[in-house]
Order: C-alpha cells, then sequence, then structure tokens
C-alpha cells in the first residue's frame, strides 16, 4: 500500500516538472519607457526573475526606481508592465503677503512666468497695476498700494439748502441731500454721491417760478383756460408750459403760442398783445382768447 502512494507521488511530481519545464515568459522585453531590463536567471523560464531599473532622472508609480518579477506558470511575469516617468517638479511661484490680498482683487495666478493683475477694493491704485512673477520666486515690481480717496465738501446751490452732515471730507459712497427754497423747484436728482474719482455726481439746480405774462387775457396751463389772476400767485413752476392767443393779422380768429417757463423767466410771444383795460372791461367777449379758433386753411 505505501509503495503504491510513493509511487503515486512520485508520477505527478514528474509530471508537474515536465509541465513547468517547458513554459517561458517574454523576454526579451519590449525596449522603451525609460527603464532597462536586467534577467537574474539564466533563462526566463518558469520562477526566473527579472529586474527592472530605471533610467536616472525616472521613477516606477511607487516611487521607486526598480522592481523584481518573476516568471509565473502563465508566462506572464508578475506585476504590470514597467512605467517609468519622470517626477512632477513642484510649481514654482511667487508670495502674496495677506496686506496684498486684502487690499486687491487679485486677477490671474502668482505661478514663476505668469502676470496678476491688481484691483483695488477700495481707493485708487498708485503704481502698476500688473506684475510678473519671476522664476527665482521674486516679482518684477514693487506691489502697488491704494490711496484713499475722498470727496471735498460739496457746493452750495443758488436758493438751495444742503442736508448733510458737515465735515471736511467725505468717503466714496457718501450721499448728500438738496431742497429748495420757497417759490423754487429742484431741477436734477436731490441726492447726490461722492464718486470713486473724488468727484460728486451732478449737483441739482433751483429754478425759480415764472410770474404769468398776462393780466387781462385767458392762458392755457396744463390743458385748463385760465385767468393768471386765478391760477396761485400768478406764477407757475419752472418747466410748466403757458398757451397764449395770437390774433390773426387778417382775420377775426386767434391762433396758440406755446411758451416755457425757465427758472424764473417766461417771455410773451412775440404776437401776444396784451388787451386795454377798457377792451377788457367793456368788450370781453371779444378778447383775442375768447374770440374763434382759426382753421387750418386761415393759417396757410
Amino acid at each position: 500500500m505505501d509503495s503504491v502512494l510513493l509511487l503515486s507521488l512520485w508520477a505527478l511530481a514528474a509530471s508537474v516538472s515536465l509541465q513547468t519545464a517547458g513554459r517561458t515568459c517574454p523576454w526579451p522585453l519590449p525596449s522603451g519607457n525609460n527603464f532597462v531590463a536586467s534577467l537574474l536567471s539564466p533563462t526566463p523560464s518558469f520562477s526566473a526573475l527579472l529586474e527592472v531599473h530605471c533610467d536616472t532622472g525616472y521613477m516606477l508609480p511607487n516611487g521607486l526606481d526598480a522592481a523584481i518579477r518573476r516568471c509565473q506558470g502563465d508566462r506572464q511575469w508578475s506585476d504590470d508592465d514597467p512605467n517609468c516617468t519622470a517626477p512632477t517638479s513642484p510649481q514654482v511661484s511667487c508670495p502674496l503677503p495677506e496686506e496684498v490680498t486684502d487690499t486687491f482683487s487679485i486677477d490671474g495666478s502668482a505661478v514663476a512666468g505668469t502676470t496678476i493683475r491688481y484691483t483695488c477694493l477700495s481707493g485708487e491704485l498708485v503704481g502698476n497695476s500688473e506684475n510678473l512673477c519671476n522664476i527665482d520666486q521674486t516679482w518684477q515690481y514693487p506691489h502697488p498700494i491704494c490711496q484713499r480717496v475722498w470727496c471735498p465738501p460739496p457746493q452750495e446751490v443758488n436758493q438751495g439748502y444742503l442736508v448733510a452732515v458737515q465735515r471736511t471730507e467725505y468717503d466714496v459712497g457718501d450721499a448728500i441731500y438738496y431742497l429748495c427754497k420757497k417759490n423754487h423747484l429742484l431741477d436734477g436728482p436731490n441726492r447726490v454721491t461722492c464718486q470713486p474719482n473724488g468727484t460728486w455726481s451732478a449737483v441739482p439746480y433751483c429754478r425759480a417760478r415764472c410770474p404769468i405774462p398776462a393780466e387781462r387775457s385767458r392762458v392755457l396751463i396744463g390743458g385748463l383756460k385760465r385767468w393768471p389772476y386765478d391760477v396761485t400767485d400768478s406764477v407757475v413752476p419752472h418747466g410748466e408750459s403757458v398757451t397764449f392767443y395770437c390774433k390773426h393779422s387778417r382775420k377775426q380768429c386767434s391762433f396758440p403760442y406755446t411758451q416755457t417757463c425757465f427758472d424764473g423767466r417766461l417771455n410773451p410771444p412775440f404776437c401776444y398783445q396784451e388787451p386795454t383795460w377798457l377792451q377788457y372791461k367793456l368788450f370781453p367777449h371779444r378778447l383775442v382768447s375768447e374770440i374763434e379758433a382759426c382753421s387750418l386753411v386761415d393759417l396757410d
């Protein structure tokens, strides 16, 4: 019984030896990929060892420059095919101090060989608005500065009031307000702002009301035909249009002529004639403002 078992084991070992003895792995390995392969065994047969050594300056993915591979029963070398690559150099960049990043909006990268652009978060930029990072990690120019911008006290407006805290300097974005005195109308914005260039936005005007230059003739204001004495104080505000009535030179009819009040001045049209006191009292229905309007044919 024991002799039979020994014979069986001997036959199995011989069979395995015969099977593996004829198995070899590919040799030589394909050239390239920045490495040198050296066979450490007499032949590339089963269990043979192979050393892979990367060229100077190159590494395997695991960070080593060499590896040992074994010829396997499937006629392939163990592990993956070698891939030796040059290590990635760390990026060289220039320092950006906190006082710079807190003062500016930086556009671009601080990597060596590239340019950045500065924009002040507030104030006016003094110095170079662009800078180059040198390969030695220094900047080509000194960092610029942001100079504080302010506005002087705003100008007074004739016939107006200034509503603001009185200061000698106003910061960018500060706002002040204007009001006009009685009988004056604000022409423009009532709010002005200190701008980034150190000047105020457009300042308004206070425009005077205009006396109506007619007494004994009706005029057209805001779509209504009115006697001047029926209008409060017989004045109209700045920008208001007033229509007067003029008599046709040859016919008994009237035609309108409009003038506009501008800062206290409202001139009657050249064709307007103020009725006399007698005309106004004795013949009110014959006043130019009351007679029939001229037709388009009459005006041709």
